[in-house]
């Protein structure tokens, strides 16, 4: 049995997906105005 595709980890995760990684990029802002614009509970991985 070969490992699962998915394997868990808090600072990747924050690392790539966080707040401060999609502000830091213009397309990363272009996101965070969509998912605030649909009204999204949660921005990104690590916000709130």
């Amino acid at each position: 049995m070969p490992k699962r595709t998915y394997q868990p980890n808090k600072r990747k995760r924050a690392k790539t997906h966080g707040f401060l990684s999609r502000t830091a990029s213009p397309t990363g802002k272009n996101v965070l105005k969509a998912r605030r614009r649909k009204g999204r509970a949660s921005l990104s991985v690590s916000s709130k």
